[in-house]
């Protein structure tokens, strides 16, 4: 029979061929390296039979599929041993994550670091123990016979739908339900690190009981799990929420709450930069500048369906059921720009009508989810929202996006990032407003967009705002963990909600295709992925301090105070370190707080009223008068440099 290749090329195999049988005819090494395999784009075992004219793809350790194979199984010998050493515990879930794996316990037993180090030496027991891991399925009777002593798992059961497949997983003494897939056996498990223990809720869900959740990570090579934990440790030291807060760029207080994060004089005035930069920006490529209110009436939000699908994610002020009126803090601005739009009738004369701000927007964000900067409950952001005709819809999306690229690559982001385009989910159609045909139309639309664009895109279904599909610009922070930066969405739908018109050239009223879009995202999750981007040491633009004056000694304070003068008048952020210290320490102290230069001033600089300059890169440049620094600093400013 044939088999087709993921380049397209097919090869014969006989009948009853697995995959594994497939890799071997192609070259032993790539058997070895196999994980598992997609057969029709569905990620299977190696040991699947396939059919004439599958189509197959083998994944390797590269591949990200295969990673999370390789993962899953991880956390499943995670759980074995756990319920080796600890019987009594019960079990809930183990997938695979962005990097490596987690699996959430009940048990009485506090899984210290000492314990963390028990239950790793007992994964790598059972993985040279070397079990081949076995698929077999079982009524829905049986299943809860199986699982009769573990309450977690019976609860999943019983929501599965009466003709779900239901499967479970054995390696060695140890079963679990699962739909898989899995690796063929355990021994491919060469390298595990336990990294932590944290508290999480069964479900997401506080009301549920509180779980420990263990996590992990793994390798084919100890050599690669080393190289791993080194990353780690240079993550760590990167890591904005720890950097960010040594740096008093920001702090947060216990009697303020959780996501409400203070920005201190530095990390305010860096979001004060990127602000400015951003709306005139914006200002040069048409964009108007509104200014709309932080809440509203719920029959704002009524009309946008957000009090229907959005609520959960809202701080909600008032109760419908006791108040005349109940109010509802902003999540996001679109529903404010709408009623600016509303303002007057419109024309196509009028369209496009582009819209920023810089909102300040509140959601409820669930208490485990919070994280420093990258994801908060009260967060401003650089939203718009752009009203065109159709015919001008794919050149306005084109313009929205070189706009968010150019704002990455001026920040020395962009080669961080990747896209994504963010579709609704047919299967789901609580979750979203109109009619499947609406969203066929609006998301046909996109993809012919991103294609026009030569956009290397990955699909997310599910992922679409409820109004409509939008392409995320996706970036990982230090950890790898991935977020979302920034969004363009196409929405077809709230514009009639809205009653949002235009009189077309044809005279009949018609409504205007909206974009939804950000060009640099969130200004606090922007800030830390900047700390981390740089370590701290920020280009010079956007440097809170950008020179540090040093006198030698108090002989020298005048002088150095002239300088920072003679700076603050050329608009340079300029500090004066006037302490009774030696100019070592100053340095020093300077060098730890990574200000992009120094001005050394003392007794040969006062008197030929010149300055010796320290550059965080390049060290001692040597002694120059102030004005040709100055055209030094200004030309890396204007300029924008990334140092």
């Amino acid at each position: 029979m044939k088999i087709i290749l993921k380049d397209g090329s097919q090869i014969e195999v006989p009948q009853k061929s697995s995959a594994y049988d497939c890799a071997m005819q192609i070259s032993a090494g790539l058997a070895r390296n196999a994980l598992a395999c997609e057969i029709n784009g569905v990620v299977r075992e190696l040991t699947t039979v396939l059919q004439d004219g599958d189509q197959l793809n083998l994944l390797t350790f590269s591949d990200k599929k295969g990673k999370e194979v390789f993962w899953h199984t991880s956390s499943h010998v995670l759980a074995q041993a756990v319920k080796r050493l600890y019987p009594e515990t019960k079990l809930t879930i183990g997938p695979a994550i962005e990097n490596g794996f987690y699996y959430d316990f009940d048990s009485s037993i506090s899984f210290t670091p000492e314990i963390l180090q028990q239950i790793e030496a007992e994964m790598k027991k059972i993985v040279k123990e070397g079990y081949r891991v076995e698929r077999f399925e079982l009524s829905r009777e049986q299943a809860l016979q199986q699982e009769k002593d573990e309450p977690y798992k019976m609860e999943l059961i019983q929501e599965l739908p009466q003709d779900e497949t239901i499967s479970f997983y054995k390696q060695g003494e140890f079963t679990d339900l699962c739909a898989g897939p899995h690796l063929y056996d355990v021994s491919k498990i060469k390298a595990i690190k336990l990294t932590q223990c944290t508290g999480a809720y069964w479900r997401g869900d506080a009301k549920n009981k509180m779980l420990q959740r263990i996590y992990g990570i793994s390798f084919l090579k100890a050599s690669d799990l080393d190289e791993y934990l080194k990353q780690m440790e240079e993550a760590r030291k990167r890591d904005h929420n720890k950097l960010g807060r040594e740096l008093e760029l920001f702090t947060t207080s216990e009697v303020i709450g959780q996501g409400l994060p203070i920005l201190l004089p530095k990390g305010a005035r860096i979001i004060q930069i990127l602000q400015r930069f951003v709306e005139d920006e914006e200002q040069k490529r048409g964009w108007l500048l509104t200014k709309t209110p932080y809440m509203a009436k719920s029959d704002l939000y009524k009309i946008s369906g957000h009090w229907d699908h959005y609520q959960d994610s809202m701080f909600v002020l008032g109760d419908e059921e006791k108040d005349k009126e109940v109010f509802a803090l902003r999540p996001m601005t679109c529903p404010f720009q709408y009623q600016a739009y509303l303002n007057r009738n419109r024309s196509y004369r009028d369209l496009p009508l582009r819209y920023n701000e810089t909102s300040t927007l509140f959601r409820k964000e669930a208490s485990g989810e919070m994280h420093g900067l990258i994801r908060v409950r009260q967060f401003t952001i650089s939203e718009g929202h752009l009203m065109c005709t159709p015919e001008q819809l794919e050149q306005e999306f084109k313009g929205c996006l070189e706009l968010a690229i150019y704002m990455l690559k001026t920040l020395g982001l962009y080669e961080d990032v990747s896209y994504r385009f963010s579709k609704w989910d047919p299967e789901d159609r609580e979750k979203y407003i109109g009619t499947p045909e609406q969203w066929d139309e609006a998301q046909g639309i996109m993809q012919k967009i991103l294609d026009h664009l030569g956009l290397d895109y990955e699909i997310g279904v599910g992922e679409a705002a409820f109004y409509g599909p939008k392409l995320d610009i996706q970036i990982r922070n230090v950890y790898g963990k991935e977020d979302t930066l920034i969004t363009i969405q196409i929405d077809q739908l709230l514009a009639e909600n809205f009653g949002m018109e235009y009189v077309d050239r044809d005279g009949e009223k018609k409504h205007p295709y909206i974009i939804h879009r950000t060009s640099i995202g969130c200004y606090e999750r922007t800030l830390a992925l900047l700390i981390e981007k740089y370590a701290g040491a920020f280009p010079t633009w956007l440097a809170p301090v950008q020179v540090k004056v040093l006198p030698i000694s108090d002989k020298y304070v005048e002088y150095a105070s002239q300088i920072q003068q003679k700076l603050f008048d050329a608009g340079i952020r300029a500090e004066i370190d006037d302490r009774a210290e030696k100019i070592g320490y100053k340095i020093r102290e300077a060098q730890l707080q990574k200000i992009p230069f120094m001005l050394i001033a003392g007794e040969k600089e006062q008197a030929e009223s010149t300055v010796s300059v320290r550059a965080r890169q390049d060290g001692d440049v040597g002694s120059m008068k102030l004005d040709e620094f100055l055209n030094v600093i200004q030309k890396r400013i204007e300029t924008k440099e990334l140092d």
